[in-house]
């Protein structure tokens, strides 16, 4: 039986750390680490990314948007880049933010949480909103490959709140809903659940949500967004010790160099487990 994402997160991040750095091949970080906007510009980022720290950090979370742009010889390069990550002992959370219901869920599920699909990653993230039972093929998949779901719960953009916090006729936002589903599918699971939820680092005290939902918490925001590692505690309390969080220009903006990659990286891990062993 293959050991759920849960358990394989959890050790990552007791090994390596808990940082993720995404893989987001924006146009202008192209630009800026000299390449062209174009599949060799494309594949030459990806494999400088995974190289120089694929073997160090407990997750890579690519941009699938970024990669699609291009075809399928983007689509490729994205399938090589996940295998090549994959191969280094890193976690691939494939973030594609898929929603959709019924047998359209189930086949975006079977392209990224089967263990037999070219783009196979550890976990993918979803759009709930939908109605989160939308999500059940994609749940189910992941249950029966070791995958798991990243959900948007609470989202650093500012536009998310007009539906995450609104509020539903039993008194509870709609966000707070999404965060109760989650502990429900990790219930009883050991030592972290497969399930997890997105939650921005930016949005200051979220001591009102219950967010100590059995299962990890994608935090983005970190650096280029305006939250810093020294404000995980205030915003996750002690739910902090499974927060993943997410850094992608801020450690990207200084490529094309692997060594200044790896150093980037490795600072923000010390700050960010400098702040995590203060809770």
């Amino acid at each position: 039986m293959t050991e759920p994402f849960g358990a394989r997160l959890r050790r990552a991040m007791d090994q390596r750390g808990p940082l993720c750095v995404g893989i987001d091949p924006h146009a202008s970080l192209l630009a800026e680490w000299g390449l062209s906007d174009d599949v060799a510009g494309l594949e030459r980022f990806s494999r400088t990314v995974v190289e120089a720290v694929a073997d160090r950090v407990a997750v890579l979370k690519p941009q699938s948007a970024f990669f699609e742009r291009f075809g399928s010889r983007g689509v490729a390069v994205l399938e090589k880049s996940v295998a090549e990550a994959r191969e280094a002992g890193a976690l691939v959370v494939m973030d594609a933010k898929r929603g959709d219901i019924g047998s359209t869920m189930a086949a975006y599920a079977e392209s990224f949480l089967h263990r037999d699909a070219p783009l196979f990653s550890d976990a993918l993230t979803v759009s709930p909103y939908l109605g989160y039972g939308s999500l059940k093929p994609a749940v189910d998949t992941a249950r029966e490959n070791g995958a798991g779901l990243f959900v948007l719960a609470l989202t650093s953009n500012p536009e998310g709140a007009e539906v995450q916090h609104a509020v539903r006729a039993d008194g509870r936002s709609v966000g707070a809903t999404m965060l109760a589903r989650l502990a429900a599918e990790n219930e009883g699971e050991e030592p972290l659940g497969s399930f997890g939820a997105v939650v921005g680092a930016t949005l200051g005290d979220l001591s009102s949500y219950d967010l100590e939902i059995g299962g990890p918490l994608l935090a983005p925001g970190i650096g280029a967004q305006g939250a810093t590692p020294a404000d995980l505690p205030g915003v996750f309390g002690t739910a902090v010790r499974n927060v993943v969080p997410n850094v992608s220009r801020g450690v990207l903006r200084h490529g094309p160099d692997t060594g200044a990659l790896r150093a980037a990286a490795d600072r923000f891990a010390r700050e960010i487990a400098a702040a995590v062993a203060g809770v």
